[in-house]
């Protein structure tokens, strides 16, 4: 179970396709998301802590677009409450099978840990089972727009009194200066960790088609339409962002 660096578009494509999480991008994803996403693994780790605070006896854990896994461990290791179960869903069947591997690596390195199911399944058609906790950490800006109203409403509906969302988002800034700022910001931490201008150039191509990010105000507004009374930001670095919401 070794992952590689990131070098899927270090090499000048003829046409640069859509991105798509495949088993190339799984083979580097550790890689990949470590050197492009600011903050993460400080986001990560603090979802588990949040998540001890609001998980409930004997009530599920979602973690909805879960890649490999990384949130779900970070939960399993904070969270001790009786009687909850995780479920990690992801549509990607590559990501599924490896994020299996790496719980189960997991398994064998703590103790009394929640257990947890990895189910390969689309998050819009999922029927979800009452919550006390939902992570979505990097995924509904992946979600067709006109459809993200109504999945916030589902999970909404399925999350306990006292329960919370956890939503990480990438922002988009209706300032045009603070827009560009925080973008040009953005590119110089992806030079910092070793990405070439070819390399971050195919990427932003790879990818302009397939992540739609929102800004602040648009997450806030649709979560309140979705019947949140209370949305938090907690973490902010550069434009990478998480929010709690609560019911």
């Amino acid at each position: 179970m070794s992952d590689d660096a990131d070098r899927l578009f270090s090499h000048p494509m003829t046409r640069v396709q859509d991105f798509v999480f495949n088993e190339d991008v799984v083979r580097v994803f550790p890689d990949m998301i470590k050197r492009s996403v600011p903050g993460y693994p400080t986001i990560v780790e603090n979802i588990g802590v949040l998540a001890a605070r609001f998980a409930q006896p004997d009530t599920y854990l979602y973690d909805l677009g879960a890649s490999l896994g990384a949130v779900t461990q970070a939960v399993r290791r904070h969270v001790k409450a009786e009687g909850c179960r995780v479920v990690a869903l992801d549509n990607s069947k590559a990501m599924v099978e490896r994020c299996q591997e790496y719980l189960k690596a997991q398994d064998s390195m703590f103790q009394e840990l929640l257990p947890v199911e990895v189910v390969e399944a689309d998050i819009l058609e999922f029927p979800f089972q009452p919550a006390s906790l939902v992570t979505m950490n990097f995924t509904l800006q992946f979600i067709d727009p006109e459809r993200r109203g109504e999945l916030l409403s589902r999970i909404r509906a399925s999350l306990l009194p006292g329960g919370a969302l956890v939503l990480s988002e990438k922002l988009r800034f209706d300032d045009d200066k603070e827009q560009a700022l925080l973008n040009d910001l953005h590119l110089d931490f992806k030079r910092a960790n070793g990405y070439s201008e070819l390399e971050i150039a195919q990427k932003r191509a790879a990818i302009e088609n397939v992540m739609k990010p929102d800004s602040l105000d648009q997450h806030r507004a649709r979560l309140h339409d979705a019947g949140f009374s209370q949305v938090v930001p907690w973490f902010q670095c550069l434009n990478f962002a998480s929010l709690i919401a609560l019911p």
